[in-house]
């Protein structure tokens, strides 16, 4: 509950602006958020601190990056192989996330503010409390769910799923790699007893690990359905039937709007999850801290930086070129238009992303398919461009143009007046960059990923009328060994008995 309340009292908060007296208090900043629960396993757990003053008026700046304290520790051990960051997103909150390297039978976490411990501190979380490489699935789905606070439905699954009323896998299994399996790359899959069975088709697989990877660690969590489906392992959605034919459901991280494939989230956004405070800088929390200088302070230009995978992103550089008061855009490669380098580049070096957050507007071009950047523009907190496009990712259908984004024309030839409407009409750009990065911040972080996986899988099992097998020619995807951090599940008993 103390979750869905935090919004609106964060609101009331913030009201009177900025604290007067800019001490925060440790009795009335709140803390919240799925890492203080033992049953939320997650690659890397997080919770949020808001700073808040003895006069119950909430930060809306940075009170400094080390304000707060936070401990991590088990009364089992001396010392807990769990690596912790306290980050400031400068907005007058802070996140805090933990990767654990070990499982514990139980946790304790304070927040100190000078030695003093914050709100509720300490948090003790009683285990076991197992980490991300642990496999000790909860045999309950339904309690998984609720410890997750994954949504009762999901509209674009349901939008996607409802051209497949029924799935026959048995039937699926021939008809999908005579029909794609020369000229695409698939993985069959076959989930089973909660066990991960592939078989792939094509030559172009390596994209494989990415929902190797990820089935892996959800099998860890939770026990999943027993399943059969394919997976898209290319950039186009490839179902371009008409509903009034026979259709076939593939898996594919894209959708677009003369296709219907059903759409995962992608293989980019997935692999942050998995890898967060692992091997990726960027992810979904690390942009949260890094939106660069405050609004006021942000560059005035639109900015872009891309690859030539589409013509508009051509004409998005003549259109800086011609008007660079406006628009700061440029190629940092050429491959798909290498003959007209001599009229679009020189090429430019890559610029960090978080560099990116300097402006104050950020251009959402299409690449070969939807840009998967959009979910950390959105969260980097300037104001979105977007252009209007055939193709979508798997949370377009939440966003609202105008309250989230605003949008552009596909051949951006609105693009120049809508900059100048956003520079004459500063409050209005602010409010919506700020929803847009509020959307990011809700609904594109780690649990919502592994909330939309699951849900997919759960209700796509639903509609097959024939049982799920592990076909002739899959090989099992085995678990990553840990041998030097072993863990004992306590749910084996009960997951031997289903």
């Amino acid at each position: 509950m103390l979750g869905v309340l935090l919004p609106c009292l964060l609101l009331g908060l913030q009201a009177s602006g900025v604290s007067a007296t800019k001490e925060p208090s440790a009795a009335r900043s709140l803390v919240w958020g799925p890492g203080l629960q033992a049953d939320v396993v997650l690659p890397a757990r997080y919770f949020f601190i808001q700073a808040v003053d003895g006069a119950g008026t909430s930060f809306t700046s940075s009170p400094g990056e080390n304000t707060y304290e936070v401990k991590i520790t088990t009364p089992a051990e001396e010392f807990t192989r769990i690596w912790v960051q306290v980050l400031d997103r400068r907005d007058g909150s802070f996140l805090v996330r933990y990767r654990m390297y070990a499982s514990y039978p139980s946790l304790t976490i304070e927040i100190l503010l000078k030695g003093v411990h914050v709100a509720q501190s300490p948090y003790h979380l009683k285990g076991p409390v197992y980490h991300d490489g642990c496999s000790c699935p909860q045999p309950q789905t339904k309690v998984w769910l609720k410890h997750m606070r994954c949504p009762d439905s999901v509209p674009q699954i349901e939008q996607d799923l409802s051209y497949f009323p029924s799935v026959d896998p048995d039937h699926l299994a021939q008809e999908v790699p005579r029909r794609f399996g020369r000229r695409q790359s698939l993985c069959h899959y076959t989930i089973k007893d909660n066990q991960i069975y592939i078989k792939t088709h094509g030559e172009h697989v390596g994209f494989r690990i990415f929902m190797d990877a990820f089935l892996l660690s959800l099998s860890r969590k939770v026990k999943l359905p027993d399943v059969e489906f394919f997976v898209n392992l290319g950039d186009w959605p490839l179902e371009k039937r008409k509903p009034s034919e026979k259709l076939h459901p593939i898996f594919s991280w894209c959708g677009s709007s003369d296709t219907r494939d059903i759409v995962m989230p992608t293989y980019d956004l997935t692999e942050s999850v998995l890898e967060t405070m692992g091997r990726v800088s960027l992810d979904m929390m690390s942009v949260q801290v890094n939106t660069g200088p405050p609004w006021e302070e942000k560059n005035s230009t639109a900015f872009w930086r891309g690859r030539d995978s589409r013509k508009e992103r051509l004409e998005l550089v003549k259109l800086s070129r011609a008007h660079p008061d406006l628009i700061d855009a440029a190629l940092t490669n050429f491959f798909f238009f290498e003959h007209d380098e001599s009229l679009y580049g020189p090429v430019v070096k890559h610029v960090s992303f978080f560099d990116f957050f300097k402006y104050k507007y950020q251009i959402n071009v299409d690449g070969t398919v939807a840009a998967y950047r959009l979910p950390y523009l959105l969260a980097g907190g300037g104001l979105v461009l977007k252009q209007d496009s055939e193709y979508y990712e798997h949370f377009y259908s939440q966003l609202h143009p105008w309250e989230h984004y605003i949008p552009i024309k596909r051949d951006l030839s609105d693009l120049l007046d809508t900059i100048r409407w956003a520079k004459e009409n500063d409050h209005e750009a602010r409010r919506i960059a700020e929803a847009g990065k509020q959307f990011a911040r809700t609904h594109l972080m780690g649990d919502n990923i592994f909330c939309y996986y699951f849900k997919l899988f759960e209700e796509y099992a639903a509609r097959q009328v024939t049982e799920p097998k592990v076909r002739e020619g899959m090989e099992k995807v085995e678990q990553p060994k840990d041998d030097l951090f072993p863990c004992s599940c306590h749910r084996q008993r009960a997951m031997d008995e289903l």
